[in-house]
């Protein structure tokens, strides 16, 4: 009888130690499981794709140079994809189909407000990281054309880019200033590539190109053909800049694509931008390794990636990760 008892206390006595246990080990289940999903909503995502642009102009090349920089600053596997540029990468970032771009400073005023290709479609989900350089506005042609200012371009055939486009845009109000329309040209809708080989070939007459000089696409033109740049005159440029602040006059240098002499044009600025569900502090990471290591990228165009200038240009709303870091180092707008 009593070797029942005492048996019957420690099935008892076990009985209550699993209970125990069980509820314990649930409550350290249940702490782990939000405090992994605490940690899983901050922690730096493994990997990042950075939208460029065609391979032929500047973003593309740029870009790679700017993705392995983040990688190995970062540890962050970043890849520079080739893409339709501006427009096209904004409504990616927009769907969620990318983390980083190469945008136009006026393309993404236009996404943010709603208006031109963005029209009805307002973006509101991307941020900026900060700008990076001019993007001149390249009304390219040959020597031989006969084409030595915007007016004769009437009743010519003229790339202008993808509907839609930075480029499209910026051909549609530089046409604007000087009394002409899209009605007024043969319109071609061709990329960067696509423009040069239609010059060199004989098939269109002129083309918009928005990139930074000196461009592939045009450098590899001017192999095969005398190239040559229509200037914008003083006072269009100041029209111009008047309409649509996000201008600035721009000069492509004499001895840029062969030229004899200077050419005065305008531009826009290139910027990054960055979809606002990035971590703060892998934003942080990204800004810092960009603009502290610009002086190891070898593109032409890395020079003017400076602090200086981060902040020029930008009309939406800067991420916080990169205003973190600009008010450290003590950047501001002007």
């Amino acid at each position: 009888m009593k070797k029942n008892k005492l048996l019957f206390s420690a099935i008892l006595l076990s009985m209550m130690v699993l209970v125990l246990a069980a509820c314990g080990g649930s409550g350290n289940s249940d702490g782990g499981s939000e405090g992994e999903s605490s940690e899983g909503d901050s922690e730096a995502p493994q990997f990042l794709s950075m939208l460029t642009g065609g391979t032929s102009g500047t973003y593309y090349p740029l870009g790679g140079e700017m993705a392995q920089i983040i990688t190995e600053a970062t540890g962050i596997q970043t890849d520079a994809i080739s893409s339709n540029a501006s427009a096209d990468n904004v409504a990616e970032l927009q769907e969620g189909q990318a983390e980083l771009a190469f945008v136009q400073t006026d393309v993404m005023a236009n996404a943010v407000e709603g208006i031109n290709s963005f029209e009805g479609n307002p973006v509101d989900n991307v941020q900026a990281l900060g700008s990076l350089y001019p993007e001149t506005i390249q009304i390219v042609t040959s020597k031989d054309s006969g084409i030595s200012s915007v007016e004769d371009l009437e009743g010519k055939s003229v790339s202008v880019g993808a509907p839609g486009s930075g480029t499209y845009v910026n051909a549609e109000q530089i046409l604007e200033v000087h009394g002409l329309t899209m009605d007024d040209i043969n319109a071609q809708n061709l990329s960067f590539d696509e423009s040069t080989s239609g010059i060199q070939d004989g098939n269109i007459d002129a083309a918009f190109i928005t990139a930074g000089t000196p461009t592939g696409a045009v450098e590899g033109l001017g192999a095969t053909v005398d190239v040559a740049i229509v200037p914008i005159e003083q006072d269009k440029i100041d029209e111009l800049i008047e309409e649509y602040p996000y201008y600035a006059e721009d000069t492509i240098e004499a001895g840029t694509y062969g030229l004899e002499e200077d050419v005065t044009t305008v531009a826009v600025l290139a910027m990054l931008a960055v979809t606002e569900d990035v971590p703060e502090e892998t934003v942080y990471e990204i800004t810092k390794s960009i603009y502290e290591n610009a002086g190891e990228m070898a593109h032409a165009k890395a020079e003017f990636i400076t602090l200086d200038t981060a902040l020029d240009g930008i009309g939406i709303e800067v991420h916080p990760g990169a205003q973190k870091y600009y008010d450290e180092q003590g950047v501001t707008a002007e």
